[in-house]
């Protein structure tokens, strides 16, 4: 599973003959330890399925190659690894500091933190460290550890802590962010001068106790003498490593996003890293005024069966209230992150010329509002019928309908007296000065409160006809289509 795709051989023809190689993974890890720089490389070449080789990494491709020697300060650096809390056992053997180390290699992490716990407070430093620890846990929780004690007769570790109100309980009553913290820090306590490598610790907790966690593991880390890698997906924690941190990303090709210069860092603040992390895997993001604008666009594609529907199912959207200037703003920022990122942005009708930009698509519709092409006596009565049905029966479609008639024509009416031309017109605000009061008069008139409100009007895209529907939209959605092909996603080589 190292191996992506499960690809462990190469074969290629050279002069007419097929040669087959291992594909080989080529780490090299540089380090500053005592004051000395040191640089270590190793490869890892597979064998089968339980194993692989690993060797000191080649200087060159010759059959008997150089090796890069291995330096003595490479092997003084401590590893600890920590993967995410698995819940925990209900009790607890007290177990030697070689076994606590193989649960957690084995991800067993429910069945040791009593024993680190115990080990902190026991220890020769123990007090101090003990100490600690109960604060941090008190100011993050507002509780208070009980110190961990050894029940001789059965063998195992018993711990409680006193919750707000006095009362103590055992510790397998507390919450499960509280025990994530825990272990986070026991972890770090016991494995001072580390490198720590930590798999996911903001798993369990809540948003505002992620940034919380961060300050803390920071904190704790330089005060034990500790370098922390960490493996997250929390937005709210990568948001804080931009500033002062080394950050990774795992998509694509892993390459680093926090030194790409202060215009970077001021997108990655503003734009958030989960944006930058959909901009990586589409490979091209769609700019709409609303979410009722891909609503209204997902249906028609379903209604035109449009090759669109595909590209419209998991898109990177962004909402921009008709602005093009947020949309150029926002695509310009991940552009500074991934420089072959392509853009559709799509606005109502603007009184103004958009700026051509061969990376940033953009178009407003000819009509004044995307509502405008949904908005057609046909659908509105098709609508009528197929909602009364479904709402109160086969017995309500005809009085729907009828009432739906009759409201097209007041609203239609009024229009014309107030001077709002035709609610037919291109250049009519439908929405507002047609489809608004018309719901509402329309529902009024059966007693009933609006159940159409503007959120909703994309369900009426259903009712659109294939024959009626403006050649328009099918432009707009190849338009996309187009887009989304030049598009290279991370999982394209």
């Amino acid at each position: 599973l190292l191996w992506r795709d499960l690809h462990v051989r190469d074969t290629r023809r050279i002069n007419g003959k097929s040669e087959t190689q291992n594909v080989r993974i080529d780490i090299v890890v540089e380090g500053v330890t005592e004051g000395e720089l040191w640089r270590c490389g190793l490869e890892f070449d597979y064998a089968n399925e339980e194993s692989f080789y690993c060797r000191p990494l080649r200087l060159s491709e010759d059959r008997a190659p150089e090796r890069m020697a291995i330096p003595p300060k490479a092997g003084l650096d401590r590893i600890a690894f920590l993967p995410p809390m698995s819940g925990l056992a209900a009790n607890e053997t007290r177990l030697d500091p070689g076994a606590i180390n193989v649960r957690l290699g084995e991800g067993r992490t429910a069945e040791v933190l009593r024993n680190l716990c115990y080990q902190i407070a026991t220890s020769p430093e123990g007090g101090e460290s003990w100490v600690r620890l109960r604060g941090r846990i008190a100011d993050l929780f507002r509780v208070g550890l009980d110190e961990p004690e050894y029940v001789a007769e059965r063998g195992e570790i018993r711990m409680t802590y006193q919750d707000a109100s006095g009362i103590h309980l055992d510790i397998s009553a507390s919450g499960r962010g509280l025990q994530q913290t825990l272990l986070l820090l026991a972890h770090l306590i016991l494995n001072p001068r580390s490198v720590l490598l930590i798999d996911e610790p903001d798993a369990h907790l809540e948003i505002l106790r992620q940034r919380q966690i961060y300050q803390v593991l920071s904190e704790t880390a330089r005060e034990r003498g500790s370098q922390v890698i960490l493996a997250s997906h929390s937005e709210v924690i990568l948001n804080e490593a931009a500033d002062r941190d080394v950050v990774v990303a795992f998509v694509g090709r892993p390459h680093r996003i926090d030194d790409r210069g202060s215009q970077l860092l001021k997108s990655l603040k503003e734009i958030g890293f989960d944006q930058y992390y959909q901009a990586e895997q589409t490979g091209w993001v769609l700019y709409l005024e609303g979410s009722t604008d891909l609503a209204i666009l997902q249906a028609f594609a379903r209604v035109l069966d449009h090759p669109a529907g595909k590209a419209l199912e998991r898109p990177f959207v962004h909402y921009v209230e008709n602005k093009p200037g947020r949309a150029r703003d926002h695509f310009y920022g991940l552009r500074e992150a991934r420089q072959d990122l392509q853009g559709f942005a799509l606005f109502d009708r603007l009184d103004m010329v958009l700026d051509p930009n061969p990376h940033l698509e953009q178009w407003m519709w000819r009509r004044r509002e995307i509502e405008n092409y949904l908005c057609s006596r046909e659908t509105l009565m098709l609508w009528a019928e197929g909602e009364g049905e479904v709402q109160f029966g086969a017995l309500f479609r005809s009085l729907w309908q009828e009432q739906m008639d009759a409201s097209i024509r007041k609203i239609e009416s009024a229009m014309s007296v107030l001077g709002k031309g035709s609610p037919w017109e291109p250049g009519t605000k439908v929405s507002d000065d047609f489809l608004d009061p018309l719901f509402e008069d329309f529902f009024r008139s059966l007693a009933l409160p609006n159940l159409m409100r503007k959120t909703d009007y994309h369900t009426l895209a259903r009712y659109v006809s294939r024959e009626t529907l403006d050649p328009e939209v099918s432009e707009m959605l190849d338009r996309i289509v187009a887009v989304c092909e030049k598009a290279r996603p991370a999982s394209l080589p």
